[in-house]
């Protein structure tokens, strides 16, 4: 019976494993995280334009990914179309993350939107999930203030 008992846990993990979303992406529309609707989606600028009256704002806002955590999908970056601004997205209680190849794919994310300051650690830290060589991460010694969001749902298009 102990047995039976082994192979059905052993059998769930592998099928849980499978059913990730972050795997790999299907055709169209993928959703991770909560799920979330188009409806509403403004552009970045919008975004910072609320945050400018408050510290935080809820928004959902689209553009394009521009960089994927490469270990693990557990954080990307977002900007629109000729902005300079990007923001940094990291993913509530860390409960999803997005797939690895997703630069350059159009997205829409719903969350909090916030400025915060980014300590050395954390921007080597990041650096270092880039792929960034040794002298570049060696390179960062200044905190930055930097524009983020913490989403609870992500719309990524093929």
């Amino acid at each position: 019976m102990k047995y039976f008992v082994y192979a059905i846990a052993i059998l769930s993990m592998v099928f849980a494993y499978s059913c990730r979303p972050d795997v790999q992406m299907t055709e169209g529309v993928n959703h991770f995280g909560a799920e979330i609707s188009p409806d509403g989606a403004t552009d970045i600028a919008a975004g910072l334009s609320q945050l400018s009256q408050t510290d935080t704002v809820d928004a959902k806002i689209e553009g394009e990914i521009l960089e994927v955590c490469q270990a693990k999908g557990c954080w990307m970056t977002l900007n629109n179309e000729g902005m300079d601004n990007e923001i940094f997205i990291k993913f509530k209680d860390y409960a999803f993350f997005v797939p690895k190849d997703a630069s350059g794919k159009k997205a829409i994310v719903s969350g909090k939107l916030y400025n915060s300051i980014t300590s050395v650690d954390e921007l080597r830290h990041y650096a270092e999930d880039k792929g960034a060589s040794a002298e570049e991460i060696a390179a960062i010694t200044e905190p930055e203030s930097e524009l983020k969001m913490m989403a609870e749902g992500v719309i990524i298009y093929n």
